[in-house]
């Protein structure tokens, strides 16, 4: 596989783990919205939202070239 796929392939899933970072924001405000909501529902969300933002920074980082000190 080329240098070019790989990064091409990286971005594409960072774009992907970003559309679903923004559908758990867009879910979580509109359950929190609602009276009574499901606090564990939005623990859940909440903590799937940090895990996707986790992946994002690491696949970032990977594209990144190393700068030497």
């Amino acid at each position: 596989m080329s240098d070019t796929h790989d990064i091409d392939v990286l971005k594409s899933r960072i774009e992907q783990l970003y559309l679903e970072h923004r559908d758990l924001d867009d879910i979580i405000a509109r359950i929190c919205e609602s009276t009574p909501h499901d606090q564990l529902q939005v623990q859940r969300l909440k903590k799937r939202k940090l895990f996707v933002k986790d992946q994002i920074s690491a696949l970032g980082r990977q594209l990144t070239p190393d700068i030497p000190a």
